[in-house]
């Protein structure tokens, strides 16, 4: 049971092999919806070693004191990673840029 963000974590074994690998965790948001950034591996078995890193953000409800998982959205690469940071720097910035000028076109 989780009862805490800090305790929230993606890593999963199966028969003593660690098959997700959590490297690192970014909490967005705490409450009774909670948003976190993980950072992480999965296990190849074919080769014996971890994969490329990976991204996943994941949304959490708390219900009766624990944290359950009610959605995700997995960032399979760098590069698709890379992609998602310059679409959103973009709109933040076309964002900025807009502010206050359908006041002073009216």
């Amino acid at each position: 049971m989780t009862e805490t963000v800090d305790d929230l974590s993606i890593e999963y074994s199966e028969n003593g092999q660690l098959l997700v690998k959590q490297l690192d965790k970014e909490v967005l948001t705490k409450g009774a919806w909670s948003t976190i950034m993980y950072r992480y591996q999965d296990w190849d078995k074919r080769n014996e070693e971890y994969g490329k890193e990976k991204y996943t953000i994941r949304r959490y409800q708390k219900r009766n004191g624990e944290y359950k998982l009610k959605s995700k959205f997995n960032i399979s690469s760098a590069d698709q990673a890379l992609g998602v940071i310059e679409i959103l720097q973009k709109w933040i910035t076309d964002g900025e840029n807009n502010v206050g000028k359908d006041s002073q076109q009216k």
